[in-house]
């Protein structure tokens, strides 16, 4: 069984499900923030675990492929042996299911955040539907809205 599950995850059927398996996620930050479904479920380590396993499986397909990992770390020399590794599928998929953790994991800073401050959830649809896009833009519209109902700007906190 747990052969046939790895056969059929494939790069393309994992991108399918990840994809699809955020989208209840950010439905529950979105639509539902202070539930007690987003507060277990999205605001919790839950979600970052199920994408860590994905992540997981990706790095150990590649390893048994014969990927070589060591030349990942050539990405950092020059723009072009970036786009070089992005033309790697299994390298790609990583780098995107990288990219949702991090993004449902802002996303879930922000409704925690937004929390603490009792800001209306009203206000946080804009920002948190432009994080799930593009991210660090969101995380900007948020941090501007904060300063109105922190009445102050800190640049740590």
């Amino acid at each position: 069984m747990i052969e046939q599950i790895y056969n059929f995850l494939t790069i393309e059927s994992l991108y399918y499900w990840v994809n699809l398996g955020v989208l209840p996620f950010w439905f529950l930050l979105i639509f539902f923030p202070q539930s007690y479904l987003c507060k277990y479920f999205v605001t919790s380590i839950f979600p970052i675990f199920l994408l860590a396993a994905c992540y997981i499986l990706m790095f150990y397909k590649s390893y048994t492929s014969m990927y070589d990992f060591s030349n990942n770390f050539s990405l950092y020399l020059s723009f072009n042996n970036l786009t070089n590794l992005f033309s790697n599928s299994s390298f790609l998929i990583m780098f995107w299911i990288h990219f949702l953790a991090i993004n449902l994991f802002v996303g879930s800073w922000i409704v925690s955040d937004a929390q603490k401050f009792q800001i209306n959830k009203i206000h946080l649809i804009i920002p948190l539907v432009i994080t799930y896009l593009i991210g660090p833009v969101g995380l900007f519209f948020y941090w501007f809205i904060r300063i109105f109902y922190a009445r102050r700007i800190n640049l740590y906190d």
